[in-house]
């Protein structure tokens, strides 16, 4: 009878907690026994009994009172240990500001490790694609198959707002529609580091261990975080070792190369480095033209009487290049300005509404810039563009970006060549003049600064 009433519970518990709350935290529970006022369940661990006394079981009781059940207290027991009864917090305890684990329902140890959770928006339908992003979410769909693993740890890098947050979401969302058995365990180095710290103050780091190293994948974001935290990342390194060892997939994200990230510990940047290392490049004028073409679509929706006309999106691509966030920030600001005054969404209005954020984006080149932009034209090494290679494949492209940097920043000479691995002025000034030189007789080498030209001032 109470098993029956239990599933009644259970299936109004979906509606109250969500799926994948319930799937996470209720699902796995055991039903034990009701007796005096005190209902009894079976949990895997204590951590999990904790986690779920803290944030469901005032959902828990409220219904088995609905069902017709007295409920004063509930205890939760792992299994062949003495039940312990729920403690309430000093202040309640908010489940929507912790993280959750996108586990789908695997119960064990991994389900008691809470992670960050998933952004409905952040999926691959949402991602927009463009030569600066493709190879990036091409490698990340190969990993979100869930085939067998071809490359581990992925790795994605780039700056604030390129999309590795997303591309990271849409990997977990994907998995998760693919193979829900699955445990997929995103969080952010951050984290990490936090669950690591709590583990070793509440003397649980065995089970720390047993819930990272069970997971089938594990995506750490923002992995730069835990440099110089020499704990943190000596737990990281043998919990990378663990997964590698099971052949267990692994995707993190840095906002640099392994290589670049100061103070992370040689081991783990080998480590990093073993799989597939992919940089998100800045966008192109293209890829931010179609990010707004389809913020605009969704829109449409939410504003369907605002009209907008032609040429604010290209202004708006051409004008705001730092980050996506930023681009898609001042679209959400523009259409919710135009509705409050009532007004079509002009060039002129865009030019009004949007003036600080304009400013701010009449940002100037940089030299590294200009020096990763070339080498990825010419698939040269950014190393060897300031490295001491002289062959032609790299000297020219080097004389190239000495060429645009001379042209396109106010950098003086010595400055320049102090970022060309500290070079004289002297070879900077060679350098531009002979790219001079050649533009007049070399019409590939025009077309080629001409396409540069364009790319960095996107």
């Amino acid at each position: 009878m109470l098993n029956e009433t239990w599933g009644l519970v259970r299936e109004e518990l979906i509606k109250r907690v969500g799926r994948n709350n319930y799937v996470t935290w209720i699902e796995p529970l055991k039903f034990s026994d009701l007796r005096n006022g005190v209902a009894r369940f079976e949990v895997p661990t204590s951590f999990f009994g904790d986690w779920v006394s803290r944030n469901f079981s005032d959902h828990i009781r409220a219904q088995l009172n609905t069902a017709g059940q007295q409920v004063e207290r509930i205890e939760f027991a792992v299994a062949n240990r003495p039940a312990a009864p729920v403690q309430r917090p000093a202040t309640p305890a908010k489940p929507a500001a912790q993280p959750r684990l996108r586990s789908n329902g695997r119960t064990g140890d991994a389900d008691e490790m809470p992670g960050a959770p998933l952004d409905s928006r952040f999926t691959f339908d949402s991602f927009v694609v463009g030569k600066p992003n493709e190879l990036a979410h091409a490698a990340a769909r190969r990993v979100a198959e869930g085939g067998p693993v071809t490359f581990n740890p992925l790795f994605l890098y780039g700056g604030v707002g390129l999309g590795k947050t997303h591309l990271m979401h849409a990997i977990a969302h994907e998995l998760q529609t693919r193979q829900p058995h699955l445990r997929v365990l995103y969080l952010s180095a951050e984290q990490f580091m936090y669950r690591f710290v709590q583990a070793l103050r509440e003397r649980q780091i065995m089970d720390f261990k047993e819930i990272f190293r069970s997971v089938d994948v594990l995506m750490v974001d923002d992995v730069q975080f835990i440099a110089g935290k020499d704990s943190t990342q000596e737990e990281f390194f043998h919990t990378f070792n663990a997964l590698v060892d099971q052949n267990k997939q692994i995707v993190i994200s840095a906002d640099r190369a392994p290589g670049e990230i100061k103070d992370l510990e040689e081991r783990i940047k080998s480590r990093l480095q073993c799989g597939l290392v992919v940089d998100l490049h800045p966008t192109d004028y293209e890829l931010r033209l179609g990010i707004l073409q389809q913020k605009v679509e969704l829109y449409r929706t939410q504003y369907s009487s605002l009209a907008i006309t032609d040429g604010v999106l290209e202004f708006l691509a051409h004008r705001i290049t730092t980050n996506v966030r930023v681009l898609e920030g001042a679209l959400t600001r523009l259409f919710a300005f135009a509705s409050l005054v009532g007004r079509e969404i002009t060039l002129e209005l865009a030019q009004d509404c949007l003036a600080d954020i304009l400013r701010a984006s009449d940002r100037k080149l940089t030299i590294e810039e200009i020096q990763r932009k070339v080498a990825e034209h010419y698939n040269i090494r950014l190393s060897d563009m300031i490295g001491p290679k002289r062959v032609r494949t790299i000297a020219r492209p080097r004389q190239i970006a000495m060429y645009l940097a001379k042209q396109l920043t106010p950098r003086s000479l010595p400055e320049i060549g102090r970022r060309f691995g500290g070079r004289d002025h002297t070879t900077i000034m060679h350098g531009v003049r002979k790219i001079e030189e050649l533009m007049a007789t070399d019409s590939q080498l025009n077309d080629d600064l001409q396409m540069l030209r364009r790319l960095l001032q996107g």
